[in-house]
């Protein structure tokens, strides 16, 4: 992004109007003349020549200058409003009005160098932590008070986050929120925009992505993975904090705006990867446990995302992890799938040797064990898929009853190892002496119970399903003895 200079962000109006609020107590001529010479004498000594102006920034030490510039912008906004409604033509208004626009001027200066200086103070991961305090114009209209200005030690970024709220309400009170928004959202979206660029986030497009061999798409997904954690937990946690603290009450809709022109872009190219990935036109089984991993990552940062981006600014983004979120499980269904029709279509017709285990059940159920290390997640995916409805009983765990999702992800495990167990059968009759076709069904069967039982399907399927499996074990055994 092209650094932006301070001369590039100055535009004002050729005569801002002030709020229009009826004046709610009576000014004589002498107190207005009083404020309009007071604002004269403090805003003319910190006139800003030319946007290169190099003179000591307002807003440093113990900000006793800046106390007494604000409070005399303030006291300069109260009397125009009087003005205004005494004769909107006259010469001292149009004064005023020549004084305000040199106080806008010299606090945009300082509100762009406070942003420009403070990039690394004010890094949103460091704002997400700061101890936020107060440090703005009260909501009653009164003047900044000396205890609103006591920094001593406060943080550099707690100082310069109360600093830009103070500037911010006085300019958006003064009528000039425009001016000092377009400065705050070019600072602050180079900064988000360059964060995610350094946590590997692409803004790739479906083609892309789908022209990739799987192992450069994997490297993405694990960058990925990484980015969404601290996108979410700092990033644009930090920047949503930072916007509501400088922006907050009473015009909160300027602090959702804001951060919506900030982080949408980044946010929604974030969100969006993971949908991108799901409309792969290849579902191959060995990209199920990365599109889990997608899955997962979405789901448990969900609730925070969806509190980040809880305003009407940020709808879209909210819907973009929901679409993400859908087509991730519809890709997941897809290759369970597929999963199950490989298995069936597996057509090797040369038995084992000595009724060993057979390579499809070692793949098999080393693919179902990690399956189930995604329990809650794929309980989720799952949950209404009834293809091919097992009994109960054939399936169900007191272990897990009442668990959200268990009887729905028990019956698609259980569905997919009887699915081998079938196989098994075909492939046993392969043999031509009897007693070995038992023995390769001994050894697989236990194969297949001491993975369940080993793994997180053990929790799964429950210990009945394991004790019927056990007995079958046996009777295997029993059958190879009286055929040998």
């Amino acid at each position: 992004m092209p650094k932006m200079g301070l001369k590039n962000l100055f535009f004002f109006k050729a005569s801002p109007s002030p709020p229009s609020s009826p004046p709610t107590r009576t000014f004589s001529d002498s107190l207005m003349d009083q404020n309009i010479e007071t604002a004269r004498a403090i805003i003319s000594k910190w006139e800003l020549i030319s946007p290169s102006d190099q003179t000591a920034p307002l807003f440093s030490n113990t900000r006793q200058e800046a106390k007494q510039y604000l409070n005399a912008v303030m006291s300069l906004q109260s009397t125009m409003q009087h003005l205004v409604a005494l004769d909107s033509s006259s010469d001292t208004l149009v004064q005023a009005h020549f004084l305000m626009q040199l106080a806008m001027k010299r606090l945009q200066a300082e509100f762009y160098r406070i942003l420009a200086q403070n990039r690394d103070n004010l890094h949103p991961e460091s704002v997400a932590s700061t101890d936020h305090r107060s440090s703005s114009v009260s909501d009653d209209g009164s003047d900044f008070s000396d205890d609103e200005f006591r920094f001593a030690g406060d943080s550099v970024s707690t100082v310069a986050m109360a600093d830009l709220k103070a500037i911010a309400e006085c300019m958006v009170s003064a009528g000039y929120s425009e001016e000092c928004v377009k400065i705050y959202i070019l600072m602050r979206k180079s900064i988000v925009d360059e964060s995610l660029y350094h946590f590997g986030v692409e803004r790739l497009s479906s083609s892309q992505i789908q022209k990739m061999d799987w192992e450069a798409l994997e490297s993405k997904i694990k960058s990925w993975l990484n980015a969404v954690k601290i996108a979410v937990g700092s990033l644009f946690h930090g920047e949503r904090t930072l916007c509501d603290y400088v922006f907050g009450s009473p015009e909160r809709k300027t602090a959702e705006s804001c951060f919506a022109a900030i982080c949408s872009e980044g946010a929604t190219s974030l969100f969006g990867f993971p949908e991108k990935v799901a409309k792969c036109s290849k579902k191959t089984p060995e990209k199920m446990f990365r599109t889990l991993d997608l899955y997962e990552a979405i789901s448990d940062n969900r609730q925070q995302i969806e509190s980040i981006f809880s305003s009407e600014s940020t709808f879209s983004i909210r819907s973009q992890v929901l679409a993400s979120q859908a087509r991730l499980g519809e890709a997941v269904g897809t290759m369970l799938n597929n999963f199950e029709s490989a298995i069936q279509k597996e057509s090797s017709k040369i038995p084992m040797p000595g009724g060993e285990i057979h390579p499809l059940t070692r793949y098999v159920m080393n693919y179902i064990a990690f399956l189930g290390d995604y329990g809650d997640g794929l309980a989720e995916i799952v949950g209404d898929w009834r293809k091919n409805s097992l009994p109960e009983c054939y399936y169900r765990s007191p272990d897990r009853e009442g668990k959200k999702g268990s009887s729905e992800i028990a019956e698609r495990m259980a569905w997919l190892i009887l699915v081998l167990l079938c196989k098994l059968d075909r492939k046993a009759e392969l043999y031509k002496e009897v007693a070995l076709s038992y023995l390769f069904l001994a050894n697989n069967v236990q194969y297949v119970v001491v993975k369940v039982r080993n793994t997180n399907l053990g929790l799964i399927l429950g210990e009945d399903w394991l004790t019927k499996h056990e007995l079958k074990v046996k009777e295997y055994v029993s059958k190879y003895d009286q055929a040998s």
